[in-house]
């Protein structure tokens, strides 16, 4: 890894033959080490779901690495405590993520939408959407949501975008110490003045002041890094499926439908979640050994021929089946799915509905991909109408 991609859209042609003929198949990581990679659908699930498999390993020392990443690249935490700090975080953080609670943020977020474009209608076309629309909407909710000044965007944005860095893991340690520095700040503002957000809620949980820091800074980078990168390939699917993108105009209700399939298909990084054997394991029909580290490709999963019909057309109609990996599964089920699915079904319910023109500014062929980025994304999107 990585396997050679052919463009923005498709995976490389690597995934589609391993999951053919060894969807649990031995490879050697971005640095070099052996792990197991699981492509097929049903063995991700399997491997996301089993207790045994964990992102703490029993000789972390020893155990292989997956990339240079400080957040995802080896194993994290204790194996003795791992399981119930876990446990403990997704009970704090699981009301205020709530389905509930993110659907009554809909009406907030549509604004939120709604002012964006009407600043990107006032602009000379062509307009960089990325920089425009899918950055500062996410960061905007975010901030609101977590309790963040929004006027320090752009200092914590250039900390995620470091700590989310392949190659230079001594900057992006720099920059994870640094983000944990800046919400242990905040929490301690919250401490003395509380409000209605999550930070105020971290703020009194029961856990040292480093340990509530660093959630809270994960939180922060996680809560909008990646929804950005969705809305952006979310835009090129549908460019890229005229057919589709003028199914969605004719009828906004297919917003639902394009997001999931938005969430499946998107696959803006490669690098796969990491999860290592505290102890054997089967996965798949293929003994893993304790200390062995396993790649978990969800991308790759939710193409899976067996669980999703012609896997890599894009089809707003697909019927209902197997649900997507597209936020995980099992005990490590994304806890801002929801929040993320509210931002999704309102941008896609109104941006084509406000632009039903909308096309890129550029050959698709000239849309970057950012470089050595965890979460991958692009550098920019150039439309007009």
């Amino acid at each position: 890894m990585p396997f050679e991609r052919e463009n923005l859209l498709d995976l490389p042609d690597t995934y589609r033959e391993l999951r053919a003929t060894e969807p649990v198949a031995r490879i050697r990581t971005y640095v070099g080490d052996p792990a197991w990679l699981v492509s097929g659908y049903e063995e991700a699930r399997q491997a996301l779901s089993d207790p045994r498999l964990g992102r703490s390993s029993p000789d972390p020392e020893r155990s292989s690495r997956i990339s240079d990443s400080v957040l995802f690249g080896g194993p994290r935490d204790e194996i003795e405590t791992e399981k119930s700090r876990h446990q403990r975080m997704r009970r704090m953080l699981t009301p205020a993520f709530s389905a509930r609670r993110m659907g009554a943020m809909r009406p907030r977020v549509q604004e939120l939408v709604d002012g964006l474009l009407d600043r990107l209608a006032e602009l000379p076309k062509p307009v960089d959407l990325h920089e425009g629309f899918s950055v500062p909407l996410p960061i905007l909710v975010i901030c609101e949501l977590l309790g963040v000044p929004y006027e320090d965007r752009d200092h914590f944005r250039k900390l995620a975008d470091e700590m989310g860095m392949l190659g230079d893991p001594v900057r992006a340690q720099a920059a994870m110490d640094a983000m944990t520095e800046y919400t242990g700040g905040i929490l301690a503002e919250k401490r003395a003045r509380p409000a209605e957000d999550v930070f105020s809620d971290l703020a009194t949980m029961d856990a040292s002041d480093e340990e509530a820091a660093k959630l809270a800074g994960g939180l922060l980078f996680a809560g909008h890094e990646t929804t950005v990168s969705r809305i952006d390939y979310g835009v090129l699917l549908l460019l890229a499926n005229p057919e589709q993108r003028d199914a969605l105009v004719a009828d906004p209700s297919l917003a639902d439908a394009a997001v999931e399939e938005i969430l499946r298909l998107a696959a803006p990084s490669d690098h796969g979640l990491p999860r290592y054997a505290q102890e054997p394991v089967t996965v798949g029909g293929v003994a893993v050994e304790p200390g062995e580290a396993v790649v978990v490709s969800i991308q790759s999963a939710n193409r899976d021929e067996r669980a999703f019909p012609d896997p890599d057309r894009f089809d707003l109609r697909r019927p209902t089946g197997e649900p997507h990996v597209g936020f995980g599964y099992g005990p490590h089920f994304c806890i801002g799915a929801s929040l993320a699915r509210v931002e999704l079904r309102t941008v896609f319910g109104t941006l084509f509905r406000r632009f039903p023109t909308l096309a890129l500014a550029v050959p698709m062929e000239e849309i970057r991909a950012r470089p050595n980025a965890l979460t991958g994304g692009l550098t920019g999107l150039p439309v007009t109408w």
